[in-house]
């Protein structure tokens, strides 16, 4: 079966000529909708992630608890992915995300049961794998659901927005996870906010009215499922975009050991932590407030590779500092930079992609996230294991320049990007 091809809006291209309207977003009634219960949804499990972290960390004291957490939460998202991404291209991408919503007020309340209970920590690596076969039918559905309640026209300042609420769920969740975590006698009550979160989501998105979307026919064929991967590799930019998200990730994954830096090096505690945690996303939301207000990106590609520069450069600052004010300051910028190259990121992959992949192609772009944020945990925890925490931030940060070198040599079409304009040709999904 052939996509149907995305539709063009004249005012895509020609926006920076007719004016900028920073508001178009939340003119959407339906986009309005997704993204109050957006910031419910992320700010709740950004509560539980936090959570999770300090509680396994004070359990054992044992850098390599924190890697194993990461490959729990990676390792089913990347055996899952590209079938939930054919799930999300043959099936009702709203339905999917109410449900998987729903998935995860379930697994908060486990966790708050373990939490109650005392349950030995084996049983918190096995809730997050739960945890991560939710979210590899999350991620997909959620991210090609956007296209269907809003525009191409305006489809930039809607990842920007979207890309805001994130960030400010991730300075919100943290922060609130450490007060309560201080303040409150048990642990189990913090869990039961992010229950409460998700089912507001859940409900949000079940209210809103998509535009109907072509899907596509195919049994789960091999060939089916690999169709994004396919359709990602002939898009060059689109591939050396998340190839590099995801090794820069790997490298620069310097949130993991955010418990041991905390303690051990910082000499703080759980409201220390949740400080630490949100900076990067304080950076990244003040960064999603300047891109709101600005025109449509004409030079996508070098944007893209000086902001994870910027973002190597201050994971090596972070890694070095020895006060809390200079290590949050140091998150903040590698938030804001990594923050643009999310956004340019995003924008490529739904606008280089047409609708009846956008679920397998964005079940590949879950996949490669969840890879360098699980699998960066787990090279720093084992890194932080044998040469402490310092020399693995800093060697990180390192690790992400080089990286950033041999991308920016081996696809010369990132580097040449300019304006991001939708796909014009139908597809085969």
């Amino acid at each position: 079966m052939l996509a149907s091809p995305i539709p063009v809006s004249k005012t895509t291209s020609t926006s920076p000529r007719t004016g900028h309207d920073p508001l178009a977003a939340l003119r959407l009634p339906d986009y309005r909708k997704f993204a109050i219960g957006f910031c419910f949804g992320s700010t709740g499990l950004q509560v539980m992630n936090t959570a999770v972290q300090w509680e396994v960390w004070q359990r054992t004291h044992d850098p390599m608890a924190l890697a194993w957490m990461g490959i729990c939460r990676a390792l089913p998202v990347v055996l899952l992915a590209l079938y939930a991404g054919h799930f999300a291209d043959t099936r009702d991408r709203r339905s999917i995300v109410v449900a998987t919503q729903a998935g995860f007020a379930a697994v908060a309340a486990g966790f708050a049961y373990l939490s109650y209970s005392s349950a030995p920590v084996w049983w918190w690596y096995l809730l997050l794998v739960a945890s991560a076969c939710v979210r590899a039918f999350n991620g997909p559905a959620r991210q090609s659901y956007l296209p269907l309640i809003a525009p191409n026209s305006v489809f930039q300042n809607v990842v920007t927005y979207n890309s805001g609420i994130f960030q400010f769920a991730a300075v919100a969740g943290p922060l609130l996870a450490g007060q309560l975590i201080d303040l409150l006698p048990a642990m189990w009550p913090v869990y039961l906010v992010t229950a409460a979160g998700c089912a507001v989501f859940a409900v949000a998105v079940a209210a809103t009215r998509p535009r109907a979307a072509p899907r596509a026919a195919q049994a789960p064929t091999t060939e089916a499922m690999l169709a994004g991967i396919r359709h990602m590799w002939h898009e060059r930019p689109v591939f050396g975009a998340i190839l590099l998200d995801m090794l820069a990730v790997i490298f620069g994954g310097a949130t993991a050991l955010l418990p041991q830096i905390t303690t051990e090096v910082l000499g703080g505690g759980p409201v220390l932590l949740g400080v630490l945690r949100a900076s990067p996303y304080v950076g990244a939301l003040l960064m999603a407030g300047v891109l709101a207000f600005r025109p449509d990106f004409r030079r996508a590609g070098p944007l893209l590779l000086w902001s994870v520069a910027v973002f190597a450069a201050a994971t090596i600052w972070f890694g070095l500092s020895t006060s809390p004010v200079m290590a949050a300051v140091a998150l903040a910028v590698a938030g804001a930079a990594d923050n643009v190259s999310v956004v340019i990121r995003h924008v490529l992959v739904q606008m280089r992609t047409p609708d009846a992949l956008r679920g397998r192609v964005g079940a590949v772009n879950t996949m490669f996230i969840e890879c360098s944020n699980e699998l960066g945990g787990f090279e720093s925890g084992v890194v932080a294991k044998f040469f402490g925490p310092v020399a693995s931030v800093v060697s990180g940060g390192v690790g992400t320049l080089v990286v950033l070198a041999g991308i920016a040599v081996a696809v010369p079409q990132l580097r040449r990007l300019r304006g991001i304009e939708p796909l014009r040709e139908p597809d085969p999904g």
